[in-house]
């Protein structure tokens, strides 16, 4: 991807004020949900508390669990 598209693609985030903290959110987001950074780092990265960042995700409709598929299998089954 080139500079100007990641750039016309974080202006659409509207939850943050610098197109440089919109990039790293949307950069974030895919790193959380591939499970490459903990929602912990994540939060730190953005400067927020990890329950500030699970909220913003919740109102974004962004499911992210801190259960492996395994996990969520094992509850599921209860």
């Amino acid at each position: 991807m080139n500079k100007e598209l990641t750039q016309t693609i974080a202006s659409e985030v509207q939850i943050f004020q610098g197109i440089e903290q919109k990039e790293n959110f949307l950069f974030l987001i895919g790193a959380l949900l591939v499970r490459v950074i903990s929602l912990k780092k994540a939060a730190e990265v953005m400067q927020l508390e990890p329950t500030e960042l699970l909220k913003i995700l919740e109102l974004m409709a962004i499911e992210f669990s801190h259960l492996s598929e395994e996990d969520v299998a094992v509850e599921k089954s209860w």
